[in-house]
């Protein structure tokens, strides 16, 4: 193993270690939400909804429901962590370190990514004990959830090195994080909402994104796939390169 591979582990293990250390909150807190929103939607909604475009009404909001999971956990991760680390001045001795800017920012990155992961398939498998769950498109819904729980890590990334103070990480994610997801079309479908909110509903970039995900569970798709799916890549990538810039220069990082 290289010198770049084992300083990267290295600090990727310290992010797993941070978030593991608290499992309850990390990991069982969000397994209950997703009990609580099958169980209240489900069965409160779902007994007057029955079907949306053919499909069980508690089978459609699961797709929405990993995504939310996968997003959240993400972002609340990579912000909270480095905003910690920023407060306490501990990132001081990381940038003084070997390691590259690009080895840091990808270790913040998949340690959120992959609290997200766990957390994702969770979701999935507490959903898949209440309902049966198709997989209609395996090729779509991977790339879809590497580039979803990829960007939201990125931008718990951003929040996280902008931010001076932790109501600043719960201000973006109560007032702006939340919205998006929950407006997006999570436990619903945009096609039945009258004008102009179905059409406002379009510039929500979420809206897209739970599109993707739903669409490699249950092939249906509100939006064009293609399209969804090279936009979202785009805007993973921009983020990523506008955080690479920060890490680089040392952007709020440094004292």
């Amino acid at each position: 193993m290289s010198a770049t591979q084992i300083r990267f582990f290295s600090l990727l293990r310290r992010e797993l270690n941070r978030f593991f250390k608290i499992k309850r909150q990390t990991l069982g807190a969000p397994l209950l939400e997703t009990f609580l929103y099958i169980s209240v939607f489900g069965a409160a909604l779902g007994s007057r909804i029955d079907k949306l475009h053919g499909i069980d009404y508690v089978v459609f909001i699961v797709p929405g429901l990993i995504l939310m999971a996968w997003a959240i956990n993400a972002f609340s991760n990579n912000s909270s962590s480095i905003l910690q680390q920023n407060f306490q001045r501990a990132i001081d001795d990381q940038l003084s370190s070997p390691a590259s800017a690009l080895e840091l920012l990808l270790a913040f990155s998949f340690g959120g990514f992959l609290r997200g992961m766990i957390v994702a398939i969770l979701t999935f498998s507490a959903a898949s004990v209440l309902v049966d769950i198709p997989v209609e498109h395996a090729l779509v819904l991977l790339p879809a959830l590497f580039l979803v729980g990829f960007f939201f890590a990125q931008l718990g990334v951003l929040i996280g090195v902008r931010a001076e103070q932790f109501d600043d990480v719960s201000f973006a994610q109560t007032f702006v994080l939340q919205p998006l997801i929950f407006l997006g079309g999570v436990f619903y479908s945009a096609t039945l909402l009258p004008e102009p909110f179905e059409t406002i509903t379009q510039f929500n970039p979420v809206y897209y994104m739970i599109g993707l995900v739903r669409y490699g569970f249950l092939g249906y798709s509100e939006a064009d796939v293609g399209l969804s799916l090279a936009f979202l890549s785009l805007a993973t990538f921009a983020l990523f390169a506008v955080n690479y810039r920060l890490f680089a220069t040392g952007y709020k990082l440094r004292a």
